[in-house]
């Protein structure tokens, strides 16, 4: 993985690129970061829209990510944790984006957007079939089976599972990822196997949400299944965190956008 240095003829916007996506031919990506920015109004890279008023920041942040992606259009659902999988035909307005916390696609220069702050974004490319997916896994999703549906809604577009290479971006790290004990009981209950992916070494768990969002992947044969491995909550330099904000008693914070476009 490479971290490209910002260009000079553009505002500097970070970006993190995966090797695993970034050989692929016509497939262009992007783990966008906070700008390198703990400014406390977020910088000028947040790009989810909350209010009215931040309509023209968050406009123009999303349209630096697009100009580092080459595509025109972008396009993000609202978020609700669920495992709702949307295939794109046609792109929509943000105010008009459908409940879904995946998107599927198989039309050129249409990014496929999701915005994160410690919940796993996972971006798939079958680059032969020319499909391409992003999703956004938090433990809920993850859980739940948006993994397993987005790789189900990239086959019914033609893809092959064989084919598929996936990356599962920056994300809280398991380091940072303390939890309760019922909720590795939730885990364990459906699963025996689920244990590995908690560690105690205090009083409570911390859990490995990269780990199992990878493993998802391998389980429905996603072989080419890779992790990022940016911590959200201990790298503030580059990453929006939910949990880092709720720790501080920040009244809000900033989402970071992960993002892949077909190329023409």
């Amino acid at each position: 993985m490479t971290v490209a240095a910002p260009s000079p003829q553009r505002p500097s916007h970070h970006v993190v690129r995966v090797q695993s996506l970034a050989v692929l031919a016509q497939v262009r990506h992007g783990f966008f970061t906070r700008n390198g920015s703990a400014d406390e109004t977020h910088g000028d890279a947040n790009c989810a829209f909350r209010t009215p008023a931040e309509t023209e920041t968050v406009s123009a942040a999303r349209a630096r990510c697009l100009d580092v992606l080459g595509a025109p259009t972008l396009v993000t659902v609202q978020q609700r944790h669920t495992a709702l999988v949307v295939t794109v035909d046609e792109p929509w307005t943000w105010d008009q984006a459908p409940v879904a916390d995946a998107l599927v696609t198989r039309r050129p220069r249409i990014a496929l957007g999701i915005l994160t702050a410690d919940c796993a974004p996972v971006l798939f490319a079958d680059s032969e079939a020319r499909v391409v997916a992003a999703a956004h896994a938090g433990w809920r999703g993850a859980f739940d089976g948006v993994i397993e549906n987005t790789v189900a809604a990239m086959v019914a577009s033609g893809a092959h599972v064989e084919n598929i290479v996936a990356t599962v971006g920056p994300c809280i790290g398991a380091a940072s990822y303390e939890v309760g004990p019922e909720f590795r009981e939730r885990f364990v209950a459906r699963e025996p196997g689920f244990a590995a992916y908690f560690t105690q070494s205090g009083p409570r768990p911390h859990f490995d949400l990269a780990a199992f969002v990878r493993d998802r992947l391998k389980a429905v044969g996603v072989s080419a299944a890779h992790v990022h491995g940016g911590d959200t909550v201990a790298d503030e330099s580059l990453f929006f965190s939910y949990r880092r904000a709720t720790l501080r008693g920040e009244p809000d914070y900033g989402r970071q956008l992960s993002a892949i476009a077909l190329s023409p």
